[in-house]
């Protein structure tokens, strides 16, 4: 969600299984204290509290409509693209009925934010009804649908991968049997060079069917893995099972997987950061995750 908000001039959707609303996480108190260590203390309690679980719903917290006015801040300071690059996008939601992780009543907020930021209901798939825990879905991978456990990903027979990117680049041609290509692990240090407190891996992977290595024209689609869900904790399971790679041949699709990497004392399981673990400025342009993330775009680009 951040890196979309951040930068959605470039990217046309995102599909959300179990997170919250655009700067969820991000606390008052964190906006006048005086100490990075303090404002992060603030704004984790509130990520726990407030945008995991729903037990700051009396103070308003989280309050899509305040959030959407947030990012229109950063819009109009050139601190993210304008709010207007958003409202073409498409945009996936998923929220399972056994996620005991993020409250159903988070990601209906995470719906509210895309409504307020002028993101059309018709643009909008929310799937709240799904069976799963706090998972990805798959159609056979990792365990029992509704189980909550590593890696992460759950049996419901559903193909999630492919409902995500058939909302987003619209009439996909269905998978056709085994990967044309293989998966190509890189050094992700040239990217996050000069950025300091990132938190991101050394290495990453990405997917690169033959026609984009022969041709220009591909997309690309950027895989997040999830808490503890990264090469570090899981290895390969979440890159293998989550099943994007699956429609990437038919359909001239990159897939980037990028890596962050544990921090016990800011970071112990392996998160994006949502609530300012690398620095304060962690939603806009400038911080040091999403930029490494548009560097390697770039790259790839070239």
């Amino acid at each position: 969600t951040q890196f979309q908000v951040a930068h959605s001039s470039i990217v046309i959707g995102a599909g959300i299984v179990a997170g919250g609303p655009y700067g969820c996480a991000e606390s008052t108190a964190s906006r006048v204290a005086p100490f990075w260590f303090t404002a992060v203390g603030y704004n984790l309690t509130q990520a726990l509290q407030g945008c995991m679980q729903n037990r700051l719903s009396a103070w308003g917290i989280p309050d899509a409509k305040a959030l959407a006015r947030r990012a229109e801040d950063f819009a109009e300071a050139g601190r993210i693209d304008k709010l207007s690059e958003l409202r073409s996008d498409r945009v996936y939601l998923y929220s399972g009925v056994a996620d005991t992780v993020i409250l159903p009543a988070i990601m209906d907020q995470t719906r509210e934010f895309y409504r307020r930021a002028g993101v059309p209901d018709d643009q909008v798939e929310y799937v709240k009804d799904g069976k799963a825990g706090h998972a990805l879905v798959t159609l056979a991978e990792g365990a029992t649908c509704g189980v909550t456990k590593e890696p992460f990903l759950n049996d419901c027979d559903y193909d999630q991968a492919g409902a995500i990117l058939k909302h987003i680049y619209g009439n996909l041609t269905p998978p056709a049997g085994a990967l044309a290509s293989e998966l190509v692990e890189f050094s992700q240090k040239p990217y996050f060079q000069g950025l300091s407190r990132k938190g991101i891996a050394d290495n990453g992977y990405v997917y690169i069917p033959p026609a984009c290595s022969e041709a220009a024209g591909c997309r690309v689609h950027v895989a997040f893995h999830g808490c503890a869900q990264g090469y570090e904790f899981v290895g390969d399971a979440h890159i293998k099972g989550a099943g994007f790679q699956r429609w990437a041949d038919a359909n001239r699709l990159i897939i980037l997987y990028p890596q962050v990497q544990s921090n016990p004392a800011t970071n112990p399981k392996g998160c994006w950061d949502w609530w300012g673990y690398t620095q304060l400025d962690y939603l806009t342009q400038k911080a040091p995750q999403i930029i490494a993330i548009r560097r390697m775009l770039d790259a790839l680009a070239k």
